[in-house]
C-alpha cells in the first residue's frame, strides 16, 4: 500500500482536473450556473445516475493507484495493466463513469444540452481511446493487453452468468 501512495495523489490531482473540469466545471458553465432542484422521481433518477458515474470513476481510478501503481493521466499511466473489478466487463469504465455523472445531472436538472454534452463527450473519449489509448496499451503491455483486448469489450460491458 505505501507504493501506492504517490499513485494515489497524483490521481487525486488528475480527477481534480480532469474529470473535475469534464463533469463538475464545464457542465456548471454550460447551465450557467446550478439551478434549483425541482422535487420528482426525475430529480432521484437523477441523483442516482450521478452518484452511479461517480462511484464508477472513483472505484476505477482506486484500482489504477493501487494495483496498476499509476494514474489515469498519460504523462503517469499504470505499470501493471489493469484487468481486475470493473475492469473486467468493459475497458473504458471510467470515461463511462463521466458520461453517467454527465447524463445524471442532465436529468437532475433538467438539462437536455447536458445529454448532448455527454455524448459529445464520449465521441470524443472514443476518437482518443482508438488512435492514442489503445496503441500505447499494446506497445506498453504487448501481449498481454492484446489478450485482454481480444476478451473484453470496449464499451459495452459484456457480463457472464455464472
Amino acid at each position: 500500500m505505501t507504493r501506492a501512495i504517490g499513485p494515489i495523489l497524483k490521481t487525486i490531482l488528475f480527477t481534480i482536473f480532469v474529470p473535475g473540469t469534464v463533469a463538475v466545471l464545464i457542465p456548471f458553465w454550460l447551465m450557467d450556473g446550478y439551478p434549483r432542484l425541482a422535487p420528482g422521481p426525475l430529480t432521484w433518477l437523477g441523483v442516482l445516475i450521478t452518484l452511479v458515474g461517480a462511484t464508477i470513476y472513483f472505484c476505477c481510478a482506486w484500482e489504477f493507484a493501487v494495483r496498476g501503481l499509476g494514474t489515469p493521466a498519460p504523462i503517469a499511466p499504470t505499470k501493471f495493466l489493469v484487468t481486475n473489478a470493473l475492469h473486467r466487463y468493459v475497458r473504458n469504465p471510467m470515461y463511462i463513469g463521466v458520461a453517467l455523472s454527465i447524463a445524471g445531472q442532465a436529468a437532475l436538472f433538467r438539462r437536455p444540452h447536458l445529454a448532448e454534452y455527454a455524448a459529445v463527450m464520449l465521441l470524443i473519449a472514443h476518437v482518443f481511446v482508438i488512435f492514442y489509448e489503445e496503441p500505447t496499451l499494446r506497445r506498453q503491455f504487448g501481449e498481454s493487453y492484446e489478450e485482454y483486448r481480444r476478451s473484453v469489450p470496449r464499451w459495452i460491458p459484456k457480463f457472464r452468468v455464472g
